[in-house]
């Protein structure tokens, strides 16, 4: 993604009559390995990159001295009451997180000591480094685990009619017309990744992941095939079609189903801001990592890309979006007509020199939204993950939805379990193989209370143990395979 400067976008800086009172930030993970060979791994650079945006994110939220602050919160020792942070159980996104909090909340040294019943003080490791928790958290609503792995955008939504709504993509005019029109500049660049990408997925149905490829060699290969073809405008022409690609599967207006995994997380948001004004114990700063489709889906429902269209392309890696809750009231419980919230976004990195900007949000046309409008207009796009709205939108019927269609999820069970085929002979053998399993174990319960043992003799014989042939994964079409 590669931002313009935005008449409408700032950097934030709180007046001197106003207090934050919390915030919510939703951040990419930092440089990776490709996908096109799982599974994918967090590089020194990403780890560099997500460090170096906690340390701003400290800077504005945590530092004693910053205006910005969020009222109330520790500044150099964290207390995991005032924090809540989640990534879902993948390699990239739970060590991006775990990075991304060590620049939040650096090694203590001396401060983070304890001091024992002998008088003894106790220093933790590494200079007092301070160990905060990453909590689990699934893609958009109940995604598997291993979401950095995958190049197919909905492949951990969960939600069938999302993914239905993407897949649709593939038969609209924009896409089938840009299939076409490129085959010949994918096919010209095809010695450059032809050892992974065969001259049949090389295509603009595989875009991101040929971009993705390229994008990480470029990044870490000192020598890549047929280097000469790479030139500035083919790498433009990559980075465009992925950015068209991944957008066409992450929101379409006439199908909002599409952007379920921004709906998951404006709910969220909003839940979770919503604790930080109702109660004083909930926590002040909550951190999530997650996936560039987020913010593609987010971006899309929020309508952002109507303040720029750079909103539509793939946030590059470590980007970030906060929402600030902030009031100018001097009550210390101030109302909720009282409260207001900012939206701001940094493309890549954060830091002194590529701060969080604001950016309005809605077509508001403002950058700071009262409390209760932030609200209504989140409200009109979130879906809880594993609601029954949630539920009925995405059509599911299975697994966590099941309770709300108890007649029905009985009815596909049995339906199931009707297609499968099993005759009567099978179903009789199963039958005797349960029955044996019972008298075994009874024979075995008895033994064992008697004290009684059974040996046999020991047959010689040899073992052979078949051993699967080495070697990596080649790429093969992406549209077949559920990724995320």
């Amino acid at each position: 993604m590669h931002t313009k400067a935005l008449l409408l976008a700032s950097v934030p800086a709180a007046t001197a009559a106003e207090t934050i009172l919390g915030a919510y930030i939703f951040s990419r993970h930092g440089d990776r390995t490709t996908k096109a060979y799982s599974p994918t791994k967090l590089t020194a650079l990403g780890a560099e990159q997500v460090y170096i945006s906690g340390s701003w994110y400290r800077s504005r939220y945590i530092d004693e001295k910053s205006s910005t602050r969020i009222n109330g919160i520790s500044s150099d020792l964290a207390d995991l009451t005032e924090l809540a942070v989640t990534a879902p159980v993948d390699n990239v996104l739970q060590g991006s997180a775990g990075n991304f909090l060590q620049g939040l909340y650096p090694p203590a040294g001396s401060v983070n000591s304890q001091k024992l019943a002998n008088g003894t003080t106790i220093e933790a490791p590494l200079s007092g480094y301070q160990y905060i928790p990453v909590n689990s958290a699934a893609v958009a609503s109940r995604g598997s685990n291993q979401a950095e792995s995958s190049a197919w955008l909905q492949g951990n939504s969960g939600c069938p009619a999302a993914v239905n709504s993407s897949q649709a993509y593939f038969q609209s005019k924009e896409y089938l017309d840009l299939l076409e029109s490129t085959k010949e500049f994918y096919q010209k660049l095809l010695p450059v990744y032809e050892s992974t990408f065969p001259s049949e997925s090389a295509t603009f149905k595989n875009a991101y992941s040929i971009f993705d490829y390229i994008h990480v060699s470029t990044i870490h290969n000192a020598s890549i095939p047929s280097s000469n073809l790479l030139t500035p405008s083919n790498l433009q022409t990559l980075s465009d079609l992925a950015n068209i690609h991944e957008f066409g599967l992450a929101y379409n207006a006439s199908s909002p189903i599409r952007a379920v995994a921004g709906s998951v997380l404006a709910s969220h948001i909003v839940s979770t801001l919503k604790s930080s004004i109702s109660s004083s114990s909930s926590p002040k700063l909550n951190i999530q990592f997650g996936p560039y489709g987020t913010f593609a889906s987010f971006f899309g429902l929020s309508q952002l890309p109507a303040v720029s269209k750079d909103f539509t392309a793939i946030v590059d890696y470590a980007s970030s979006m906060a929402f600030e809750l902030f009031t100018t009231s001097s009550s210390s419980s101030p109302s909720e007509n009282e409260i207001s919230v900012r939206f701001l976004f940094a493309n890549g990195t954060a830091s002194d020199s590529n701060p969080a900007k604001t950016y309005p949000l809605f077509g508001q046309g403002k950058t700071e939204l009262p409390w209760t409008t932030f609200v209504s207009e989140m409200n009109k796009i979130a879906l809880e993950g594993g609601s029954k709205e949630w539920c009925d939108a995405c059509g599911e019927k299975t697994g966590q939805c099941a309770a709300y269609f108890p007649g029905e999820s009985a009815g596909v069970a049995a339906a199931a379990k009707s297609s499968s085929g099993m005759s009567n002979a099978v179903a009789g053998v199963i039958g005797a193989m349960v029955t044996l399993g019972v008298v075994l174990g009874l024979q075995a319960l008895i033994l064992g209370v008697s004290g009684l043992r059974l040996t046999k003799r020991r047959k010689q014989g040899t073992s052979e143990v078949v051993e699967a042939p080495a070697g990596k994964s080649s790429f093969s079409d992406t549209s077949s395979v559920q990724k995320a």
